[in-house]
């Protein structure tokens, strides 16, 4: 873990974080293999600048696991099934865990059929949902990835959140030739509000609507979030991911749904996904594939930009944090780093001690006329 003066005053390498995250959930009862399936997937995700998706969530997936939430060891089966198409219970297992074994699932059916369906029932939050799609692409599939979530979205014109944030994964290709879509279908996530909120600036407009359903750009107001381009197409988007994963599953519906870090103990969140893979093999054929892909991805990256900024692809923003990060560390926030710093001390794990916050500084007039016997002494953050 190394110190920088940034924003992100705190970096850890990959491989340190990996081990934090593996330790962690062993602790817990978690087997070896499921551990290294979220610990990559949590440290691929962070090393991407996906930051609300990666190594911060394992303090609240180690809270699920000790709440009964999630299931450590779980009996994950296929319910009913056809050549191309699987229905999947998690068993209340780790959403990773579910979401990989769906995802080895879809891709063996599509190798087998051509295309392939997969949706799992009761099953957790599982993450960034470019970790799965992402994961057919590299086996030379198409891969389309959503799920299901916990309400936070305003339909348009309505009044309080009624849909999840319900994300939308597709991804083909490989390296400079990726094609890496990963979005919400709200208009920005809930950690942006609450971070310009922490900051007091002002919300875009279109970004989130107060409790009577009018647009506001107080965070300190905001009672739902808006639906991707603020109209009815985001909320007709938002709503084919719920028809998709909790319909077809025969799961709560987003209302239904508890957020992360207020289920009640005892039970899994219910949570959906379909996973739906492509093999280009049996379509077009695989070389023209690729190379209409990369003709697609190098032909948009060199349209020409009406300002400073190039036009970019989906992934090419994470592709190009991930580079950073494998050189610099991963970047951490301040309560991620101390609560993994903890969980390093406790699994003995050797990091560099983190570092404490300056002492504030004091002009030479306030100097000579403060009492020093009430100067206060700068805090110390426990370890």
């Amino acid at each position: 873990m190394t110190v920088d003066e940034s924003a992100a005053a705190y970096r850890m390498d990959a491989v340190t974080a990996r081990a934090i995250v593996m330790r962690a959930l062993a602790a817990h009862g978690v087997d070896d293999a499921a551990c290294a399936v979220v610990a990559d997937t949590l440290v691929e995700t962070s090393m991407r600048g996906i930051d609300t998706h990666g190594v911060r969530l394992l303090p609240r997936y180690l809270s699920d696991l000790e709440q009964g939430i999630a299931n450590p060891r779980p009996t994950i089966r296929v319910v009913r099934e056809t050549g191309a198409a699987a229905f999947i219970d998690a068993d209340a297992a780790l959403g990773i865990v579910a979401g990989a074994a769906g995802t080895r699932e879809v891709v063996q059916r599509a190798a087998d059929n051509g295309v392939a369906a997969v949706v799992v029932r009761n099953s957790n939050h599982f993450g960034a949902a470019s970790v799965y799609s992402r994961a057919m692409a590299r086996e030379g599939m198409v891969g389309w990835v959503m799920t299901s979530a916990a309400a936070r979205v305003a339909p348009y014109n309505g009044r309080g959140p009624l849909l999840g944030t319900n994300p939308v994964s597709v991804a083909a290709g490989a390296g400079d030739a990726e094609f890496a879509l990963d979005m919400a279908t709200s208009q920005v996530c809930l950690g942006e509000i609450r971070e310009r909120g922490r900051r007091g600036q002002p919300l875009e407009s279109g970004w989130a609507t107060d409790e009577n359903g009018q647009g506001t750009r107080d965070a300190a107001q905001v009672a739902a979030l808006s639906p991707v381009g603020a109209g009815y197409k985001g909320q007709g988007l938002g709503m084919v991911v719920t028809l998709m994963t909790a319909v077809l599953a025969d799961a709560p519906l987003d209302w239904q749904l508890d957020h992360i870090g207020q289920a009640p103990p005892g039970r899994g969140r219910g949570i959906a996904h379909c996973l739906l893979c492509f093999d280009p093999a049996v379509f077009g054929g695989r070389d023209s594939f690729d190379r209409r892909l990369g003709d697609l991805v190098r032909t948009t990256r060199e349209t020409q930009p009406a300002a400073f900024e190039p036009v970019r692809c989906p992934g090419d923003p994470e592709r190009q944090r991930e580079r950073e990060a494998a050189r610099t560390g991963i970047p951490l926030d301040p309560d991620t780093a101390r609560e993994l710093h903890a969980l390093a001390q406790r699994h003995h794990i050797p990091v560099p001690p983190l570092p404490q916050p300056a002492a504030p500084k004091s002009s030479a007039t306030d100097s000579s006329t403060a009492a020093p016997s009430s100067a206060p002494t700068a805090p110390r953050r426990s370890m």
